[in-house]
Formats: C-alpha cells, sequence, structure tokens
C-alpha cells in the first residue's frame, strides 16, 4: 500500500503547477495533504477514483489538511475532539479494518517562538490522541510536523539553534513521540542519509543549493516496521516549497 505526504503550501496556487498529473503520476492508494489554504470546492480537484476528505480552518485561506484515498474508510473524524485544536483544519483520521491513518499539518511555533506554548499543548494532546488510536490499531501518522528532528535533519543547524522548527523543545517533543511507540519511517531505512530534506525557504536559492530542512513525516506504531517496503523524499516534485514524502508499506 503505497501513501504520499505533501504540504501544497496552497492548493489552488499548486493545481496551476501541475499538482494533479504530478500525484497521479504517483499512483498511491492514499494521497495526504497539508496547508491546503482552501474549502472543497473552491478549486476543482480531479483526481478520479478517489474518495475526498477536507478539513479547512475557520480562518479563510489558511492551513487546512486533506486527503484523496481509493478507498472508502469505515469511520473518518476531523480534529482531535478538543476545542481548543479543532478550528485550524490541522488533522484528519481515516479508520481502515487494519490501520489509521492520521494527516496532520502541525502548528508552526513562528517567529521569536511566539507560539511555541500552544505548539506544546498541541504536541502533548497529539502524543495522547496517537496513543489512544494505537491501543486498537497501528497507526500510520503523516504530514509537515515542523520539526527537523535532528542536526541531520536541515543544513544549518547551528545557525538555527533555538528557532521554530529547531527549538529544544520541538525537538524532544519529536523524541518522545518516537520513544512511546512509533518509528520515524525514513530514518529506520536511512539512519545517516544527509543532504535529505523536504522543505527549502523560497529565499536565497535554497532549494536549488538543497539548503533544506527534513520536516514532513511518515511515522509509523512500532510494530509496522517490518512492514515498510519504501520510505522516499521525493525531491524532484516541484509545485510547493516542499516536495511530497512517500511510505510504501506491506499491508
Amino acid at each position: 500500500m503505497k501513501f504520499v505526504s505533501w504540504n501544497v503550501n496552497g492548493l489552488r496556487a499548486c493545481l496551476k503547477k501541475g499538482f494533479v498529473d504530478s500525484v497521479l503520476g504517483l499512483d498511491a492508494d492514499f494521497i495526504c495533504l497539508q496547508e491546503t489554504k482552501m474549502e472543497r470546492g473552491q478549486a476543482e480537484v480531479e483526481l478520479p477514483g478517489y474518495h475526498q476528505f477536507w478539513n479547512s480552518a475557520d480562518k479563510k485561506g489558511y492551513s487546512g489538511t486533506a486527503i484523496f484515498a481509493r478507498t472508502q474508510p469505515l469511520s473518518v473524524a476531523y480534529g482531535m475532539d478538543l476545542d481548543k485544536h479543532d478550528h485550524e483544519g490541522r488533522l484528519i483520521t481515516l479508520e481502515y479494518p487494519d490501520f489509521w491513518l492520521v494527516d496532520c499539518y502541525t502548528p508552526n511555533a513562528q517567529r521569536d517562538l511566539a507560539r511555541l506554548g500552544y505548539r506544546m499543548e498541541w504536541e502533548d494532546d497529539l502524543l495522547d490522541y496517537l496513543k489512544s488510536l494505537d491501543r486498537t490499531k497501528p497507526v500510520v501518522y503523516c504530514g509537515d510536523l515542523n520539526v527537523a528532528h535532528q542536526e541531520i535533519d536541515l543544513k544549518n543547524p547551528k545557525t538555527n539553534r533555538g528557532n521554530a522548527g529547531f527549538s529544544d523543545q520541538e525537538r524532544e517533543k519529536m523524541t518522545a513521540l518516537l520513544s512511546s511507540g512509533f518509528t520515524d519511517t525514513f530514518r529506520a531505512l536511512y539512519p545517516d542519509r544527509e543532504g535529505a530534506y523536504s522543505w527549502w525557504s523560497y529565499r536565497f536559492s535554497a532549494r536549488k543549493n538543497n539548503a533544506g530542512w527534513r520536516i514532513d513525516y511518515f511515522i509509523i506504531s512500532d510494530r509496522l516496521r517490518d512492514k515498510i517496503l519504501r520510505a522516499e523524499i521525493l525531491s524532484g516534485v516541484e509545485g510547493s516549497d516542499h516536495c511530497p514524502v512517500l511510505l510504501e508499506l506491506d499491508i
């Protein structure tokens, strides 16, 4: 089963940059999007053979997630069922007979870590949510998680230490998640691979120079670890400041 996750940084803009051809070419069973910045119906997304699930923010043109799935789920949940977290369209959960699929757009801590307090609350509540799902069946958790976990996960760790996405606090929350029965699929296969990034600033020719960050993930329940067939960062796919990431599981 093949999964793709992609922060499209505005789906309406990405549609004009070859989005449909790009994702259809990947031939995935699930396409999980973040930062759609739209509501369903604001643009025509023609992906034949896929069921569409949208979670949009209350604020227009902000945040938002979507999943395109070839198979109809048993159930769908939008958000964590916690009011403080459920107004920005950041989470969709699909239930299938043998696993949960969770698509997430993690809140950015922002410049000067202005939103770090809220980010910490989100991380704690999300971990509780993922563990509650994991108690019933394995979890496939993906999205733009807005953190480079280790120094190997960004080009310039020293100059970015303490910045949003590479603060000690955010990194510690990722460590806590991975210590709670979950596996970072890319690092499971490529523990020492350098220069593997999924996001590049639009400034300073960052993508051309591969001065990036790995902040987009597929994280799975540990008991699915031996089911990993492929975990890739599709850096050649353009259309956003992020590229898609891919996971293939034998499930």
